[in-house]
């Protein structure tokens, strides 16, 4: 059976990209025969000019003989995954929601209890040594009660899961047998754009499948985590090659197969491989723990916009804005403080708060960190001591009650009131009451139930003080103010247009 990862939750679910689906390339539930048509691969050497003994060696050097070396060296290594899933109980089963992938394991199109006693899917994997160690994604293993894997030649093996990281979709497998396994290593470095791969996998449950293209992009985010770094590729994956590696010239495995854009669950020429340097650095990390651990600085962040760069007075839109350092973090020891603009961290520019998540879980828990923050125009660093991410924490389901309007007034088409007198509120900030639809305040993100707690870096508590601090912008001739903004979700920064006047 096939299932279809949400990347936004890192298990098999539907993920909307680009106006088609983003599909995890996890169990097959049909076998599928696709006829190749091959071409001629390289470059004429007359499109560029070149005639005589130089076009000759020209189109000789720039042409590749083709990858039958190169698939006979690492073919042997790649390996197809077979699982059969946890079985659940009805009462179990009663609670898997609409959205998940298995629900279309457990019931009919009418919703209707499904009687099936065995669910069986399949991915792509490939050893990592000799003795029998193997990758493949979190999702192809995911909820497996069983593991077999089938190499190349058609032997088959028993396989255990040593441990696994939904965060980058990553899965360890170890078999046991007595006997040395044909296996692959990973490349040290990033590959560029433009630089031929090869991919080897499962699919459609058609084990060896080797296709060719080149890396079309680098450094692609696709919202199934924080940490999103996929290379694209073009060369054709389908699912079942879920796990399967991507190969360079050398033969070395640039990224290992995740995910793919489609309108139709077929390939059409984007495919998505999470690289070799964040697999590396994961599966090492499974093989010694079973589990991965990653830096914690402990901000809640979000990107610098052009109009939060104008209210801060920066020159250009870069950078973490911090909203909220949390209780006892690392960032809240060191002294980082909301509307802080996190810029650099050990000397790495930060691009974005994606970014500046990816170069904190890059760093060992326990390792120091400098870190690089822009704050009332002047910047500083700011040395200290990354913890370990701790467990998700689930949000408060608390909305806000909203009762009488006292002391309101309108202000960039809000509604305000003091939130101590609004019960449910707290007593720090300003209550959002109602937001015009069509103000400056509803177009940016404000929404009924928002609390302002403070306006350009000053606390609020009252409307008044809300609309002196945005006259005090307008008077410094800033086009956008800034409002930090606590709601349900958290807290982040709102910046919001303000008229000349």
């Amino acid at each position: 059976m096939s299932a279809e990862p949400n990347p936004r939750s890192g298990d098999c679910r539907n993920k909307t990209y680009s106006r088609v689906r983003t599909v995890l390339l996890s169990r097959a539930a049909a076998i599928a025969v696709a006829a190749l048509a091959a071409g001629p691969l390289g470059f004429a050497a007359g499109a560029i000019g070149l005639t005589g003994p130089t076009a000759a060696l020209a189109a000789e050097q720039a042409t590749p003989s083709g990858f039958a070396d190169l698939v006979a060296k690492v073919k042997p290594a790649v390996i197809s995954v077979r699982v059969k899933i946890e079985e659940k109980s009805s009462a179990e089963n009663e609670a898997i929601p609409h959205s998940s992938p298995f629900y279309r394991f457990f019931f009919g199109p009418n919703g209707e209890p499904r009687q099936q006693n065995v669910i069986t899917g399949e991915g792509s994997g490939f050893f990592i040594s000799p003795d029998g160690y193997a990758v493949t994604n979190n999702h192809v293993v995911d909820h497996a009660k069983t593991v077999q894997v089938t190499t190349d030649d058609g032997s088959i093996y028993t396989a255990k899961v040593v441990g696994t990281d939904p965060k980058t979709d990553l899965a360890l497998l170890k078999v046991d047998a007595d006997k040395q396994f044909a296996y692959v290593q990973f490349a040290d470095q990033r590959p560029r754009v433009g630089d031929w791969v090869i991919a080897v996998g499962n699919p459609f449950g058609l084990g060896g499948t080797v296709t060719a293209g080149i890396v079309s992009a680098s450094g692609r985010e696709i919202g199934s985590s924080p940490y999103d770094d996929y290379l694209q590729i073009d060369a054709p994956i389908n699912k079942g090659n879920s796990g399967g590696p991507a190969f360079n010239m050398s033969g070395k495995v640039i990224g290992v197969n995740s995910a793919i854009v489609s309108p139709s669950g077929g390939s059409v020429g984007i495919g998505f491989d999470i690289p070799a340097v964040t697999a590396k650095r994961v599966i090492d990390e499974l093989k010694q723990k079973g589990y991965v651990t990653r830096g914690w600085l402990g901000v809640q962040v979000q990107p610098v916009t052009a109009a939060i760069a104008d209210s801060l007075g920066l020159k250009k839109a870069a950078g973490a804005l911090v909203d909220q350092p949390e209780p006892n973090s690392p960032a809240a020891k060191a002294g980082v403080k909301a509307g802080d603009v996190i810029t650099e961290v050990n000397g790495a520019p930060i691009k974005d708060a994606r970014a500046l998540a990816q170069q904190i879980a890059r760093s060992a828990p326990g390792s120091s960190a400098k870190v690089t923050i822009l704050r009332d125009g002047k910047t500083q660093t700011i040395a200290l001591t990354l913890a370990t991410m701790p467990k998700e924490q689930q949000e408060a389901n608390a909305q806000p009650q909203q009762k009488q309007e006292p002391n309101a007034e309108r202000h960039l088409g809000m509604s305000l009131a003091p939130a101590q007198d609004v019960e449910g509120s707290g007593k720090e900030g300003v209550v959002v009451l109602d937001v015009d639809p069509n103000g400056p305040a509803a177009q940016n993100g404000m929404q009924t139930g928002d609390v302002i707690l403070d306006v350009s870096g000053k606390a609020v508590q009252t409307p008044s003080q809300v609309r002196e601090a945005i006259n005090q912008t307008r008077s410094q001739g800033r086009r956008s103010v800034l409002m930090r903004v606590k709601s349900p979700q958290g807290t982040r920064y709102v910046a919001i247009p303000v008229a000349q006047g």
